[in-house]
Parts: structure tokens; C-alpha cells; sequence
């Protein structure tokens, strides 16, 4: 992505232009040569995730500027090495604060049980409603370091280190787990699937999907091709058309889980990219999901639980056993298919 820095951004010194809210925030983007020529909407398009082609007009004729301060228009061409300045409206965030449940505290860790539908880290759509800002406010002199990552629909256990020494040592272990070449920390998760998907071992390659508009869809590699992946699965239950499925990851993998659940036939109920419409998601980003594709959905997300996480803790030598119990969304879903 040609996204600038923070630092590159402050060093163009840009202006506000006099027609720009003063809350405005500014992202500028630099357009690579493989780019030039394209409509401005096509390469802002390009440049930001679960993005459509009419979201990305809008974006444009409403903030998108030269470093001169003059109004771009959709239609206009890029050039090589262009800079494009984007002052953007504050995105209308969630109020109040967010509930969250602490798992496990120490003197290096900290584990909370991450609510469905709060983003982890700061971003350009989420700014103070996220998890890591709300934890910073409740700890004022505290420095915080994100272990992992969780996707925002996604619920359940996410660690955050309390020191340096600790983000190192911890992330130290989830590397190792994504290849493999350790057996120090186990990760399971809950999935409910549209579908009943056969137990045992998914040993599937992933990569990204570059010839994927949106730009964060991964998929099944061809065999000797890509990244190892392997999750094995257990069928916990099932009810009509539908399965609650213990997830046992072996590889850490971008969307392993609901990639390879998708591959085998039964995807991840509510999953806008890998369910039954990718533009789903694209959609869902611009706020224009409707009634009907919110009945194709089921759930307004996917129905994914990070619930169980063993590992050694690398300062005391201790097993760490943390589990977070499934959200009432997946637990209502779950009842519902009952009747």
C-alpha cells in the first residue's frame, strides 16, 4: 500500500484546505509507477481495504486534494509518484466504554476476552473506540504491546504484554506456532458453519488472493505453492444444518479457520468474505447491507471464538490455561437452531 507514515506526512507540512473541517483526519497516499495513468477513484479504490468502486467516488469528491490544496475529481489521471491527500471526516465510533473481561493478569501479561465487534487496534475507519485505546485509558501509565491480532467480528481471548521485555518473548511464541516448529502454545476456537463439516486434519496451503479486488481475501495454494496451513477440526454438535466445530490450530495463519472451513463446503455462519457473497463485505464496509443480506447472513458477524489458549509462559515457566466462555450472540444463534 502506498500509505505515508506519520512521519513522511508531517514532513510535507500540508495546509488545511479552507473548505476541510477543522476534525478532518489526514491520510496521504503516494501512487507507485505500476499506477499511474488510472482514474483517481481507481486507485483510491486499490488503496483502501473492503472498499467498493462507488464508495470509492465518494471518498474522492468529498476529500481528496493535491498537496497544492486543489479539489481532485473521480476522473482525474494519476502520475508516478503522485501524492494524494484524503482529509477525511472522523468516522462516527461506538459510545460509552467497552465491556471487557479479564481473563488473566501478571507482571508481563495481560489477557482480556475481546467483545464481537470492537476493533483491536487503532485504524483509519476506528480511532478511540477500540480495545487497545479503551485498556490505555483505564491504564494511563501503562505502555501496552499487542501480542496478536483478532479480526473485529471475531470474539474471545486476545494477549497484550505489559512490558517490551514481554511483547518480545511472547510474540516469540506465536511466530514459532505459525510454523510449525513449536508446540508452546495451543489455540482453539469455536466456529458455528453453515453446514457439517468432516472431523480431522485440514492440512490446506494459503496465499493471498491477488486477483481479489478487496485486497484481504486469502485462499487455498496449489500443492508444493504457498503457506503451510493446518487446522484440525471436532464436531462438538450439530443441529439441523448447522455445527458447533471445535477448532484446533496447528499453523497461524490470516483467516485459516474460515478459509479452510470454506474450502471443505461449510462456511463460517455470517462471514461477508468467505460465506455466500464475498461483496458482502464491501458492502458492509460502506453500509449498505439490506434486509435481504442481512438474512443471508444470519448474524450481523461471523460466528468465530478465540476460547481456548494453552502456553507456557516464558518468564515463570508456568502453563497458562485461559478460556473464554462463547459471547450471547453465538450463544442465542446457537439455541435458536434448536427449534
Amino acid at each position: 500500500m502506498g500509505l505515508l507514515t506519520r512521519d513522511e506526512v508531517a514532513e510535507l507540512a500540508l495546509e488545511r484546505p479552507a473548505d476541510v473541517n477543522a476534525g478532518a483526519i489526514l491520510r496521504v497516499l503516494r501512487v507507485p509507477p505500476e499506477s499511474a495513468g488510472q482514474r483517481v477513484d481507481v486507485f483510491v479504490q486499490s488503496q483502501l481495504r473492503n472498499t467498493s468502486r462507488t464508495r470509492a467516488r465518494a471518498i474522492v469528491e468529498a476529500s481528496a486534494y493535491s498537496l497544492a490544496g486543489r479539489r481532485l475529481r473521480p476522473n482525474d489521471r494519476v502520475k508516478a509518484e503522485d501524492r494524494i491527500a484524503l482529509w477525511r471526516a472522523p468516522f462516527e465510533e461506538g459510545d460509552g466504554e467497552i465491556e471487557l473481561a479479564i481473563v488473566y493478569e501478571d507482571r508481563e501479561l495481560l489477557a482480556v476476552d475481546k467483545p464481537p465487534l470492537v476493533t483491536v487496534h487503532p485504524t483509519a475507519r476506528y480511532h478511540k473506540h477500540t480495545l487497545i485505546k479503551q485498556l490505555e485509558l483505564r491504564r494511563p501509565n501503562e505502555r501496552l504491546f499487542l501480542v496478536h491480532r483478532l479480526d473485529r467480528e471475531t470474539s474471545g481471548i486476545l494477549l497484550i504484554a505489559r512490558t517490551p521485555e514481554a511483547d518480545r518473548a511472547f510474540k516469540r511464541l506465536f511466530e514459532d506456532r505459525s510454523t510449525g516448529a513449536a508446540l508452546n502454545i495451543e489455540k482453539t476456537y469455536l466456529a458455528i458453519t453453515w453446514g457439517v463439516p468432516k472431523p480431522g486434519m485440514i492440512d490446506l496451503p494459503l496465499e493471498a488472493d491477488s486477483e481479489n479486488p478487496l485486497r484481504v481475501k486469502m485462499r487455498v495454494a496449489s500443492a508444493g505453492t504457498g503457506q503451510p496451513a493446518r487446522t484440525e477440526l471436532e464436531v462438538v454438535e450439530q443441529r439441523g444444518g448447522y455445527a458447533l466445530v471445535r477448532c484446533h490450530l496447528h499453523t497461524g495463519r490470516q483467516h485459516q479457520i474460515r478459509v479452510h472451513l470454506a474450502a471443505l463446503g461449510c462456511p463460517v455462519v455470517g462471514d461477508k468474505l468467505y460465506g455466500p457473497d464475498e461483496r458482502l463485505l464491501a458492502r458492509a464496509a460502506d453500509g449498505l447491507l439490506d434486509a435481504d443480506d442481512l438474512a443471508r447472513l444470519e448474524l450481523p458477524r461471523h460466528a468465530l471464538h478465540a476460547a481456548h489458549y494453552r502456553l507456557t509462559h516464558p518468564f515463570t515457566g508456568a502453563a497458562l490455561d485461559l478460556a473464554a466462555p462463547l459471547p450471547p450472540d453465538l450463544v442465542e444463534f446457537w439455541r435458536s437452531r434448536a427449534t
